[in-house]
């Protein structure tokens, strides 16, 4: 098997065994290391392949500069915009496949930056104390980044720090031997959606999209799917987004923190991505279903629809504000729109006759949508349901008028 090349990272004044060790793992199944120093005040035990003077000088700044801030918030940012620098320079250098690091809220603060600083696909490892916790910010955590609690942490190594760090090694080294890269040469379709029990469209879609030279991203818009999304459509990841369900905006102005965050509906805009849009089950609001309900949903109509998740049922004046906020996302995209309207439903629970249709509710909804659209997106109202046939094949419609040859006119 051909070795691979993993950087490890750390303050290696106070973990230098537990990075010693993580990378002797990593070395001891056939990995090569390469280490990275990101300390301020003390030194390692023995050379770093990059020291904490080499991660300072790459952000510009120096260790002398972060000990005289007098701030250890300060240093650790000085840091971490070094590390961040230096490791996606040696990654564009080929210098390593994986990365891996370790630490405690200073070294996770730290982590997260270099992480999001490395393309999509490139093996990336948080090994953390506080990894799950409510101290980690879901804006912060990048696309494909994967956390592993650091068990028994803190002050040296024992039975069980070894056993999570030697999972750790073996996890990164693994990922970084099978994993497989985009290939950039293939245009990429990002699409939001749920599962089949809610939305449907994405059946018929995926394989037409494929069958046209794409391939086919799709997120679960449950508050992090639609983050990843976001964060992609920002990077210019997208040739074109089917943003079919955009509940995650409805959440986020009504207060769940079930969010995708702010930014929602706006980066394919920002970037010019073409975007075909569809308010799917714009009439609920996610909620967290082991936690009490707020008392603003007490007399709302809601959907248990696991232990994990509960959905409450918008009234009338909710939903305008949910249409008004479809409307101000949009606003400022660059790049052409398309904004699909079925008037028989946007959900499999929103379809006549079933628990959660409301066609007045629906109606007051879309004539408040096409109200406030900006004059840029096109409009396009369709008599059926969003799981019909005729929803796909609108939605195959617009994407062929603007696909040409396997790319996407802007």
């Amino acid at each position: 098997m051909t070795d691979k090349t993993i950087l490890v990272i750390g303050t290696y004044d106070t973990k230098d065994d537990e990075l010693s060790f993580l990378a002797g793992v990593i070395r001891d199944q056939g990995g090569r290391v390469v280490t990275m120093d990101v300390s301020v005040l003390g030194d390692p035990s023995a050379p770093t392949d990059y020291s904490k003077h080499d991660v300072a000088g790459e952000g510009g700044s120096s260790i002398q500069a972060a000990i005289d801030s007098g701030d250890e918030n300060h240093a650790m940012q000085i840091m971490a915009k070094g590390a961040s620098l230096l490791a996606a320079r040696l990654y564009a250098e080929g210098a390593f496949d994986g990365m891996i690091v370790l630490g405690g809220t200073m070294g996770t603060d730290l982590a997260l930056d270099v992480a999001s600083a490395l393309p999509l696909g490139v093996p990336k490892y948080i090994v953390s104390t506080v990894s799950f916790s409510p101290l980690i910010p879901a804006e912060r955590l990048p696309a494909d980044a994967q956390m592993i609690l650091w068990a028994g942490g803190l002050y040296g190594l024992n039975a069980v720090c070894k056993a999570s760090l030697s999972q750790a090694a073996g996890a990164v080294l693994g990922a970084a031997r099978a994993v497989q890269m985009p290939d950039p040469d293939k245009p990429l379709i990002g699409m939001m959606s749920l599962g089949t029990s809610a939305l449907k469209y994405v059946v018929p879609l995926k394989p037409a999209l494929e069958a046209r030279g794409f391939e086919v991203a799709v997120f679960h818009a449950t508050g992090m799917g639609g983050r990843a999304f976001e964060s992609l459509a920002g990077q210019g990841a997208f040739a074109c987004v089917f943003d079919f369900c955009t509940q995650e905006l409805g959440n986020h102005i009504h207060g769940s923190n079930i969010s995708a965050g702010a930014d929602r509906l706006t980066n394919a805009g920002a970037r010019g991505t073409p975007q075909i849009v569809a308010p799917g089950c714009y009439d609920l609001v996610d909620v967290v279903g082991w936690q009490p309900i707020a008392d603003k949903w007490a007399d709302h109509m809601q959907h248990a629809h696991n232990r994990l998740l509960s959905s409450v049922v918008l009234d009338m004046d909710e939903r305008k504000k949910v249409a008004h906020a479809h409307a101000r996302q949009l606003a400022g995209a660059t790049g052409p729109v398309a904004m699909i309207l079925p008037e028989h439903g946007l959900g499999e629970w929103d379809r006549d006759g079933a628990d959660l249709h409301n066609a007045e509710g629906l109606a007051v909804f879309l004539a408040a949508l096409e109200r406030a659209l900006p004059a840029h997106v096109q409009q396009h109202r369709i008599g059926c349901h969003i799981n019909d046939p005729e929803f796909a094949d609108k939605a195959l419609e617009i994407f062929d008028a603007w696909c040409a040859d396997g790319t996407v006119k802007r």
